[in-house]
This record gives C-alpha cells, sequence and structure tokens, in this order.
C-alpha cells in the first residue's frame, strides 16, 4: 500500500472518533479564557484603566504576546493529539489489521505523519482564532491598536501554525517511542506543564542554565513564533540571554521531531503488536 493510500486510512481514523473535537474544544475554552484574562489585565494596565502596580508594556508589545498565547499555553494540545494518534492504536490493537493491511511500518509511520501536518495545521487555526479572538475584541474595547495591518503581526500568526504541526509530529514520535498511552500521556503533561515551565522560571534567576534551558522544546517553540507570555516574567529585557532566532527555533522544534520519530521508530515501531 502506498503512503497515499494508507494516509486515506489514516484520515479516516483520525476523523472518525471524538478525540480530535473534544481536544479542539478544550482547546478553545482553555486557550480562550487565558488569552481574556490576560489581554483584560494588560490593556487595562497599560492604559491606567485599573489601579496598582500591575505591568505596563509598550503598546506595540501587547498584541504579539496576547496572540502568541494560542502556542505559549495550548502547544500541549497538538503534542497530546500527535500522541494519542498513536497510543490509541497500540490501546485498542488497531494497528495489528493496520499492519496486516500494509507490512511497511515505515509506511504506516509515514502517512500517520501526513495526517499529522493536516491535523496540526487545522488544530493551528482554532488555536489562532482562539487566542487572537478575545485578545483583538479587548485591545479595540480599551482603544489600544490590534495590529492586524502589520506584516509582523501575520508573520507570527503563520509561524504559529508551524510551530502547531511540528508540536503534533513530535507527538506522534512519542507515541510511536512510548507504546503505554497512560505513561506517554502523563510523561507528556509532567514535562510540559511542571518540569520545562520550572527549568525556565528558574533560567531567569541562574543565568549559567539559560543557554540549555532556550533549546528546551517549549522555550524554541516561543522562539519560533516570536513572542511569548512566560518573557513577561523574566525581566526587563524580556529573557535572561539572547533569544534563538526564529529560524532557529524552527529548526531545533523539527530537529526534536525528527529525533522523536526515528528513535520511535527503531526502537518500538519495528516491534510486534501484543
Amino acid at each position: 500500500m502506498s503512503v497515499v493510500a494508507a494516509s486515506r486510512s489514516e484520515f479516516t481514523k483520525q476523523f472518525s472518533t471524538s478525540m480530535w473535537w473534544i481536544l479542539a474544544i478544550v482547546l478553545v475554552a482553555y486557550v480562550g479564557f487565558t488569552a481574556a484574562v490576560l489581554a483584560f489585565a494588560l490593556a487595562a494596565s497599560t492604559t491606567g484603566a485599573i489601579g496598582g502596580d500591575g505591568p505596563s508594556l509598550p503598546a506595540d508589545r501587547i498584541s504579539p504576546l496576547l496572540y502568541s498565547v494560542g502556542t505559549a499555553v495550548g502547544y500541549v494540545f497538538p503534542l497530546l493529539i500527535g500522541t494519542l494518534m498513536v497510543t490509541t492504536e497500540f490501546r485498542h490493537k488497531t494497528l495489528t489489521p493496520t499492519f496486516l493491511a500494509t507490512p511497511r511500518r515505515g509506511t504506516v509511520l509515514w502517512a500517520k505523519v501526513v495526517v499529522g501536518i493536516v491535523v496540526g495545521a487545522l488544530f493551528g487555526v482554532i488555536g489562532v482564532i482562539a487566542s487572537v479572538g478575545p485578545a483583538a475584541a479587548f485591545l479595540v474595547g480599551y482603544g489600544l491598536d490590534t495590529d492586524f495591518s502589520s506584516a509582523d503581526t501575520w508573520a507570527l500568526l503563520g509561524r504559529m501554525l508551524i510551530a502547531y504541526v511540528l508540536w503534533v509530529v513530535i507527538g506522534i514520535g512519542v507515541g510511536a517511542l512510548v507504546r503505554n498511552q497512560v505513561g506517554a500521556v502523563v510523561g507528556v503533561l509532567v514535562f510540559t506543564q511542571f518540569l520545562e515551565p520550572v527549568a525556565r522560571a528558574a533560567a531567569a534567576f541562574v543565568e549559567q542554565i539559560e543557554p540549555i534551558v532556550r533549546y528546551l522544546p517549549g522555550a524554541a517553540s516561543d522562539a519560533l513564533v516570536g513572542a511569548s507570555i512566560f518573557t513577561l516574567s523574566a525581566g526587563p529585557g524580556g529573557g535572561t540571554g539572547d533569544p534563538l532566532e526564529w529560524w532557529a527555533g524552527g529548526l531545533v522544534l523539527l530537529a526534536y521531531a525528527v529525533v522523536a520519530l526515528v528513535l520511535g521508530y527503531i526502537t518500538s515501531w519495528r516491534r510486534d503488536v501484543s
């Protein structure tokens, strides 16, 4: 069976279950709520509508920070769906008939990557809308510029889509590497919601670890996008050191995807499905 035929089969499997749209709904709720709260706080503080000593940023920095919420906090969703695309098949033993129909397992993995790219782009559009919609509404409400007339804004949104695609592919590699669905999902959540955030927070105070931390996948993703709310806590300069260029961040994230896929294929994908 060719990659095209295998991809059609993978599309059917992916969109015939409720997994993708449930995660999409949670993505919209989580990212939308986060973007709305941050937009209210930053816009109101910057315009002086609320008192206190909250963060006051230059007006031209607010929109990129708010729009990038879709990737800064939402990247776990494409990572999860990529992981579930593979581990669900291990869990329910549906890979057995798949490998019988397509004995060349590399073809099956490539088909999953093809479908993952499409799913990543779809989730990217959903994530961008979820963050940009409420953020732009608050900016307009407080008389601030949405920066939709700037080419830099549209370039940032385009890079957000690329980040979503790469995160899904990384998830596919993680799923191929860690067959157990519970173990894979727990590992993803622990790393993305605890280990890396703690490491990035520590890098704001421990200069020696900053050169390492900026090559972590979440930091590379933020570098690719070009903005992140996590830079708010990194001091006046927006970081503890020189951030990666956007293209370098993209290459680092791509490297994670390639390494995860290759390791998953070598160590796990070719083993028998029990």
